[in-house]
């Protein structure tokens, strides 16, 4: 009995002793756990111009999201340029996307006149040192899209070396409405940019904030795809935008040069998109009001896109709002700005996809060839029976595969082409590319190497169970290779690269990602010259002789 209970109290004080290292252990877990947390809030919080941020960290990535980079335009700034964010108290948080901006389609985050943010992925090593910045401009139709698409996700183009930026911006007739009222409120005589003026005060945000994140501000890229690349193209030729970036990436889509092949309503045109902004007041009650614009500035977002109704099909005419060339924040005659040699041009990376018209005859049905010439007589007027000989359909089987082959050239791959040879006119550099890679993911099975088919590869994010394969995955790396050696210095070719040659007119090469990567030439040169010589934009008028250094010029 004796002998039992000591051996009784010492297996207590025994099961003590572990409680007590085991609650010992789990204080200092806990601790560690806590001492990590406030490290890795410490490492995720960065002074803005505009206030204190605190973002995430996500394994070796910093990422901040929904940051304001300009002012709410609601209220009396429906409509009108820009300004910097207002600044905030305390710790601004910065993990989640702001709403993407309105528009009538179902988005994950909703969608909101009050949308003016961006958000940025920087690498944990940015801290040490200035990395290049590419900035990201998304696509949609200047109608829809938003910067938190899971596709624009930054954080393995991050990881190749570069601070990450996406970019929301006005859109449909908040972003583009030209009236003549707000045009007699601009001092400067111009409007309905006010998307792409979003996107210049971006870039501005960018230049005096992006250092706090990491990013060298006097190193910026900008790209962007479909709408987000016309967007980039129009940017390199905007006055208010000089000096904000130093290259520039256009996949899939030039300086609205191509866009009315689209739809008719979408070419850039003043007089034109100036009589949807008065129809658009006539449709909201507003045109007999003795202050229409204040009117038009007091109905809801929803009530100005439901007037609106904007149609994206490429067989319907509806009222379309996108930039235009309005003589202040772009100019009247892109062609020619294209191709002014005393202007500075920055070096692009321009170029489509093998088809791109598959993603808009999607759901299309009762494509027959009177249907055919019917869409071609609105384009090409009494010119339509060459632009037939030029993209043949014999039958009603053959319609799809010529719409596809004609919005491919005319919309993307002739613009792409043009814009290249503009800058070797201009004295600056392109290179040009076309993606015809087909990965085996449901889409691409249905639709080929599509319009939009290239965002995977360039963002680095696609999935096994999408259907990428290794092959995939090995092009993609080679595509953020290209793209983040040119963001870097000026030049897309690297060690253990195809050698992308520059593109002249004499040579006339480009880069085709296919199942491997290799230099093609003269690309839909029969097609692209037709398309040049009957542009409404004059492509094949005379232009300037290539320029040339004078002798002796560094």
């Amino acid at each position: 009995m004796a002998s039992g209970t000591p051996g009784k109290a010492q297996g207590v004080s025994a099961a003590g002793r572990l409680g007590l290292a085991a609650a010992a252990l789990l204080v200092g877990l806990l601790s560690a756990a806590l001492s990590v947390g406030a490290a890795g809030d410490f490492d995720a919080t960065v002074n803005l111009e505009s206030g204190r941020l605190s973002g995430r960290i996500a394994g070796d990535m910093r990422i901040f999201l929904g940051i304001p980079y300009a002012q709410p335009p609601t209220g009396d700034l429906r409509w009108k340029a820009p300004g910097p964010p207002r600044p905030w108290e305390g710790v601004r948080d910065a993990t989640a996307f702001g709403p993407a901006c309105a528009q009538t389609g179902p988005l994950e985050n909703g969608s909101s006149e009050d949308c003016l943010t961006l958000n940025v992925w920087t690498p944990l090593s940015a801290r040490s040192e200035k990395l290049p910045v590419m900035v990201w401009i998304h696509g949609g139709g200047f109608t829809f899209g938003a910067s938190s698409q899971p596709e624009y996700e930054g954080s393995e183009l991050a990881r190749q070396g570069v601070v990450v930026v996406t970019v929301n911006y006005r859109l449909g007739p908040l972003g583009f409405l030209v009236h003549p009222g707000l045009m007699a409120e601009s001092e400067a005589g111009g409007g309905g940019n006010y998307g792409l003026l979003d996107q210049i005060e971006a870039l501005r945000w960018v230049r005096r904030n992006i250092a706090a994140c990491g990013g060298d501000p006097d190193n910026v890229t900008i790209f962007g795809q479909s709408a987000g690349s016309r967007s980039v193209s129009l940017l390199t030729l905007s006055p208010l935008a000089a000096g904000l970036f130093k290259r520039a990436i256009a996949q899939s889509g030039g300086p609205i040069i191509g866009s009315e092949y689209l739809s008719p309503a979408f070419n850039g045109d003043m007089a034109a998109v100036s009589a949807m902004g008065r129809l658009l007041g006539e449709r909201l009650g507003c045109a007999d009001k003795p202050d229409e614009l204040a009117c038009m500035r007091s109905k809801s977002a929803m009530e100005v896109l439901q007037a609106t109704a904007t149609e994206t099909s490429i067989f319907k005419d509806g009222l379309f709002f996108a930039p235009v060339f309005d003589g202040t924040t772009l100019p009247r005659d892109p062609a020619a700005a294209l191709n002014d040699a005393t202007k500075p041009h920055v070096p692009m990376i321009v170029g489509s996809t093998g088809n791109e018209g598959t993603t808009y005859l999607r759901g299309e049905s009762g494509l027959t060839t009177a249907r055919y010439e019917a869409f071609l007589k609105a384009r090409f007027g009494e010119k339509w029976p060459d632009a037939l000989a030029m993209f043949p359909a014999r039958g009603d089987g053959d319609v799809p595969r010529a719409i596809d082959a004609f919005i491919t050239v005319a919309v993307n791959a002739q613009p792409a082409r043009y814009e290249a040879r503009s800058l070797e006119r201009a004295g600056s550099e392109a290179w040009l590319y076309r993606f015809t890679r087909r990965p085996k993911t449901a889409r691409a099975l249905e639709m080929g190497a599509f319009h939009g088919v290239d965002l995977a590869y360039v963002f680095g994010n696609m999935k096994q169970s999408d259907g990428y394969e290794q092959a995939d995955r090995d092009l993609s790396r080679q595509m953020m290779a290209y793209w983040v050696n040119f963001a870097r210095t000026g030049n897309p070719n690297g060690p253990g690269l195809v050698e992308w040659p520059t593109h002249t007119s004499a040579t006339d090469l480009n880069l085709n990602f296919a199942d491997h990567v290799w230099v093609e030439q003269h690309l839909y040169n029969k097609q692209c010259d037709f398309i040049g010589r009957v542009s409404r934009f004059r492509l094949e008028r005379e232009v300037p002789k290539p320029y040339t250094k004078p002798r002796g010029s560094p």
